[in-house]
């Protein structure tokens, strides 16, 4: 059976060591401040946003809240971004994805200011982690990487296959594990791999985010392997007591028999993403007042 890596208690911990940074830094006159921008009432998206407007109001930051509606113009949100931007007192700026479909989510990304970037997103952020310099690292696969070493599984060395090409995950999650000091060998497979399973079973990291519930089944797993779930979906079961319940895209219960760790679904890379936004927030800070980035 497999250990579980809980994402809960690695979140914990990171928003403990993350807390005195914070005090210290709101004594020394720079509170930090994330300003979220929520378009729209899309449900899940507030659900979300809720989660980090209160993890950041708990560590001691300060949260800035612009809830526009959905008839919300692009050059009216371009223009608030902007402002936000100007705006010493904002060290970072994050707009929930997805927007409604008549905003070009490009171009809000590409407005962003790249120092205040904190979803690590904006073109310039992204081609830092291809070059191996990052500033802003991609919250889920930053969270991630944070799973992996604090749960003592050794990327260097190790053959790690990541399922997902999206420029939000997958991309820069094989960029970032086949970087120096993580030293992994990183193969990354889509819905065009031939024979995926002969793939997969080759990892000794397999990293699932295609969004396709269940899907990563015990023949695409070696035995002995890390398994990290980072789907989130919601699929009908008449016996939960909402009538439905969250999966991720690994089909946990089986592959846990074989996998020597994995993650939950829920509770797994979840919770990594806010804590990660938290410490890219708190980064902001701390080079506006000339210092490092923090070391997890």
């Amino acid at each position: 059976m497999a250990d579980i890596i809980s994402g809960k208690t690695i979140r914990d911990q990171i928003l403990a060591e993350l807390r005195p940074e914070v005090k210290r830094l709101t004594n020394a006159g720079t509170q930090p401040c994330l300003a979220v921008i929520l378009v729209g009432s899309d449900p899940a998206s507030q659900v979300y946003v809720g989660s980090k407007r209160r993890t950041s109001e708990q560590l001691g930051m300060r949260s800035r809240s612009h809830d526009l509606p959905a008839t919300t113009t692009q050059e009216e949100l371009e223009a608030l971004i902007r402002q936000l931007n100007d705006d010493p007192t904002v060290h970072g700026i994050l707009c929930q994805l997805p927007l409604p479909d008549e905003l070009n989510e490009v171009r809000v990304i590409q407005t962003l200011s790249p120092d205040k970037d904190v979803d690590g997103l904006h073109p310039i952020n992204a081609g830092l982690i291809a070059m191996g310099t990052p500033k802003f690292i991609s919250c889920t696969p930053y969270g991630v990487l944070q799973l992996l070493k604090r749960s003592g599984v050794q990327t260097s060395g190790s053959h790690a296959v990541v399922l997902g090409r999206s420029n939000l995950f997958g991309r820069p999650m094989a960029t970032l594990l086949s970087s120096k000091g993580w030293d992994a060998t990183v193969t990354t497979c889509h819905s065009r791999t031939r024979d995926l399973p002969s793939v997969t079973s080759q990892a000794d990291i397999l990293i699932a985010a295609l969004g396709r519930p269940e899907f990563v089944t015990t023949e695409m797993v070696k035995p002995g392997a890390v398994v990290i779930d980072v789907g989130i979906n919601r699929i009908e079961d008449a016996s939960a007591p909402k009538g439905s319940r969250l999966v991720g895209d690994v089909a946990y219960g089986p592959v846990s028999e074989i996998a020597s760790a994995i993650t939950p679904v829920p509770g797994g890379v979840g919770p990594m993403t806010i804590a990660m936004l938290m410490v890219n927030t708190v980064n902001s800070a701390r080079w506006q007042q000339g210092l490092p980035s923090l070391e997890l």
